[in-house]
């Protein structure tokens, strides 16, 4: 499984080869930085920890503060795991990014949605509501009995434990299954996914590779010179050393 760390950008459209509109939501994914290797013998499990988004070194613990020095990267907002049973050429500071995604994948976007505040069982659960509005009701939006009292007056109410009450509606992880990517634009880290993602914009989502339509591809990070690489760079006659 592969994944990264974003945020939501907005909502769009493009059209396709025939001309067919195509709403999509576009996603910034990374850059986004090892900072962690999870594996069997140390956390007894396959896993790649990332982080994303810079912030200020007054804004973080020690413990996230140590964490970062080890890595060699700088400081993050954002830190999430990704489970994968690849962990070949992953190393820590290393820098992934939307490259590791194609044009046809399908992904599971994990977010916080957007909160709604309190409300009424009407718009949080659905209900229907009164029939009518006439005389000889009292049923309008409120959600009716919601227990029974079976030992008599006086007894405290049995209300069933789960029964939908009216209460704080949004603002919950949701993990929306088999997206399609529609387009990779790797050179600014941007996946255009074909339709809604939770969440408002600018808030942290994290992007996977489908649970229910895997794919098996190794992680794409970039390339480490090698000293032949950076001797030939250092005598080319474009070299600035050499020029100046």
């Amino acid at each position: 499984m592969l994944g990264l760390i974003g945020k939501k950008l907005g909502m769009t459209q493009i059209f396709d080869e025939e001309g067919k509109q195509i709403p999509v939501t576009v996603l910034e994914v990374g850059p986004c930085y090892v900072t962690a290797l999870r594996t069997p013998d140390t956390d007894g499990y396959k896993a790649v920890q990332l982080s994303y988004s810079e912030t200020k070194e007054k804004k973080l613990t020690k413990a996230d503060l140590g964490r970062f020095k080890k890595a060699g990267t700088p400081n993050f907002t954002y830190t999430r795991e990704i489970r994968t049973e690849n962990l070949e050429g992953l190393e820590l500071g290393q820098q992934v990014g939307a490259d590791n995604f194609e044009a046809g994948d399908w992904i599971d976007v994990q977010g916080i949605s957007v909160g709604r505040g309190f409300q009424g069982v009407v718009k949080r659960h659905h209900f229907k509501g009164a029939q009518t509005m006439s005389h000889g009701t009292k049923m309008g939006r409120e959600p009716g009995s919601v227990g029974s009292r079976a030992g008599g007056v006086g007894c405290r109410k049995n209300t069933p434990k789960g029964k939908r009450m009216p209460g704080r509606m949004g603002n919950e992880q949701i993990t929306v299954q088999n997206i399609k990517v529609v387009k990779v634009d790797s050179a600014n880290n941007l996946l255009l996914v074909r339709g809604a993602v939770p969440g408002p914009e600018n808030r942290c989502l994290v992007v996977r590779t489908a649970l229910k339509r895997p794919v098996n591809r190794n992680w794409k990070v970039p390339a480490a010179k090698t000293e032949s690489s950076t001797t030939q760079e250092a005598s080319s006659p474009d070299s600035p050393e050499k020029n100046s």
